[in-house]
């Protein structure tokens, strides 16, 4: 149902994405688009010591792009880049094989519990890929940095 789709807290949630900002001196930059929609994200990352600690995107995007990045740019600062590779593959596989939000993963937790509310989708595979755009590019750039590969 279209209601489950566009639900008030994924449309709060995509309301409340943080202004486009490019970093002036990333570590590493990666794009990533969804063939189905045209929606793109860019993500910049500025590692140290293995964790974000800047990071800058722009995203156009549907509501569910917007969404995922939204819920993303607020909590990615300060993460490592091996749990954000987890992240991705934990939203993964709650959209396309049923399985629990990322915050029930305890190598996750708490930080990322926003991102349940985009449970919904998993009933929508062709938003899928738009869902995952943020976290597909973040992975890309972390991949640019050799960081925990």
């Amino acid at each position: 149902m279209l209601s489950d789709l566009y639900s008030e807290k994924i449309i709060d949630a995509a309301a409340a994405i943080p202004p486009s900002r490019r970093l002036s001196a990333p570590d590493a930059s990666a794009t990533r688009t969804s063939r189905v929609c045209g929606s793109s994200v860019t993500i910049d990352l500025k590692m140290h010591d293995g964790k974000v600690a800047d990071f800058g995107m722009e995203a156009k995007a549907c509501a569910l792009g917007q969404a995922s990045a939204s819920i993303l740019a607020r909590n990615i600062t300060g993460v490592s880049g091996d749990e954000l590779r987890l992240l991705r593959e934990r939203m993964r596989a709650m959209l396309k094989q049923g399985g629990p939000p990322p915050h029930e993963d305890p190598r996750l937790g708490e930080r990322w519990r926003d991102l349940e509310i985009l449970s919904a989708i998993r009933d929508y595979p062709q938003r899928h890929a738009s869902t995952l755009l943020a976290f597909e590019a973040t992975v890309a750039a972390l991949d640019e940095t050799n960081i925990s590969k």
